[in-house]
Protein backbone atom coordinates (compact mmCIF):
# COMPACT_ATOMS: atom_id res chain seq x y z
CA UNK A 1 0.00 0.00 0.00
CA UNK A 2 1.41 3.64 -1.11
CA UNK A 3 1.10 6.01 1.76
CA UNK A 4 0.13 9.80 1.03
CA UNK A 5 1.14 12.85 2.71
CA UNK A 6 -0.78 14.92 4.15
CA UNK A 7 0.08 17.28 2.09
CA UNK A 8 -1.90 15.69 -0.75
CA UNK A 9 -4.40 16.94 -2.91
CA UNK A 10 -7.19 17.36 -1.22
CA UNK A 11 -11.16 17.23 -2.00
CA UNK A 12 -13.80 19.45 -1.36
CA UNK A 13 -17.07 18.74 -2.35
CA UNK A 14 -20.02 20.82 -1.02
CA UNK A 15 -20.64 20.17 2.31
CA UNK A 16 -17.50 17.38 3.06
CA UNK A 17 -14.11 17.48 2.44
CA UNK A 18 -11.42 15.34 2.80
CA UNK A 19 -7.56 14.85 3.10
CA UNK A 20 -4.92 12.00 2.95
CA UNK A 21 -2.81 11.17 5.83
CA UNK A 22 0.18 10.17 5.78
CA UNK A 23 0.67 7.70 8.80
CA UNK A 24 4.05 7.20 8.81
CA UNK A 25 4.66 11.27 8.38
CA UNK A 26 5.99 13.69 12.13
CA UNK A 27 3.11 15.28 11.64
CA UNK A 28 0.64 13.80 14.65
CA UNK A 29 -2.63 13.20 13.49
CA UNK A 30 -4.24 15.02 15.61
CA UNK A 31 -3.06 18.16 14.31
CA UNK A 32 -3.66 16.67 11.10
CA UNK A 33 -7.38 16.76 12.04
CA UNK A 34 -7.66 20.08 14.08
CA UNK A 35 -6.00 21.64 10.53
CA UNK A 36 -8.94 19.65 8.00
CA UNK A 37 -11.50 20.77 10.47
CA UNK A 38 -10.46 24.42 10.13
CA UNK A 39 -9.80 24.24 6.28
CA UNK A 40 -12.82 22.95 6.36
CA UNK A 41 -14.83 25.79 8.61
CA UNK A 42 -12.48 28.56 7.07
CA UNK A 43 -11.03 29.41 10.62
CA UNK A 44 -7.59 29.32 11.73
CA UNK A 45 -6.80 26.33 13.74
CA UNK A 46 -6.30 28.40 16.75
CA UNK A 47 -9.65 29.74 16.29
CA UNK A 48 -11.21 25.76 17.29
CA UNK A 49 -11.70 24.48 20.59
CA UNK A 50 -9.08 21.92 21.99
CA UNK A 51 -9.53 18.95 19.85
CA UNK A 52 -9.50 16.54 23.59
CA UNK A 53 -12.58 18.10 24.73
CA UNK A 54 -14.34 15.97 21.59
CA UNK A 55 -11.79 12.83 21.69
CA UNK A 56 -8.88 11.51 23.43
CA UNK A 57 -6.45 12.53 21.30
CA UNK A 58 -3.29 10.21 22.44
CA UNK A 59 -5.97 7.51 21.63
CA UNK A 60 -7.05 8.21 18.20
CA UNK A 61 -2.87 8.45 17.66
CA UNK A 62 -2.36 5.20 19.13
CA UNK A 63 -5.25 3.80 16.78
CA UNK A 64 -3.87 4.49 13.99
CA UNK A 65 -0.11 4.86 14.39
CA UNK A 66 2.37 1.77 12.45
CA UNK A 67 2.28 -1.28 14.40
CA UNK A 68 5.67 -3.66 14.18
CA UNK A 69 3.38 -5.64 11.91
CA UNK A 70 2.73 -2.44 9.47
CA UNK A 71 -0.26 -0.08 9.04
CA UNK A 72 -4.08 -0.61 9.97
CA UNK A 73 -5.59 -1.01 6.58
CA UNK A 74 -9.29 -1.56 7.63
CA UNK A 75 -11.27 0.54 10.40
CA UNK A 76 -12.27 3.96 10.91
CA UNK A 77 -13.74 6.09 13.70
CA UNK A 78 -16.43 9.00 13.23
CA UNK A 79 -16.67 11.29 15.85
CA UNK A 80 -17.89 15.23 16.55
CA UNK A 81 -15.31 18.28 16.67
CA UNK A 82 -16.28 21.91 16.13
CA UNK A 83 -19.69 21.51 14.56
CA UNK A 84 -18.40 19.13 12.49
CA UNK A 85 -18.56 15.55 11.77
CA UNK A 86 -15.01 13.88 11.38
CA UNK A 87 -14.08 10.45 10.19
CA UNK A 88 -10.68 8.96 10.19
CA UNK A 89 -10.15 6.07 8.23
CA UNK A 90 -7.02 3.55 8.63
CA UNK A 91 -6.10 4.33 4.85
CA UNK A 92 -5.68 8.15 6.11
CA UNK A 93 -8.28 9.50 4.98
CA UNK A 94 -9.66 12.28 7.22
CA UNK A 95 -13.04 13.43 6.05
CA UNK A 96 -15.16 16.24 7.52
CA UNK A 97 -18.34 16.96 7.20
CA UNK A 98 -21.46 19.39 8.58
CA UNK A 99 -22.63 17.99 11.84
Amino acid sequence: MTEMSSRSPSTAMGEQYSVQYDRLDDEPLSVAVADAVATFRDHAITDLEPLHYAINADALERLFEPRPNGVRSTGSVTFEYSDCLVTVAADGEIRVEAA
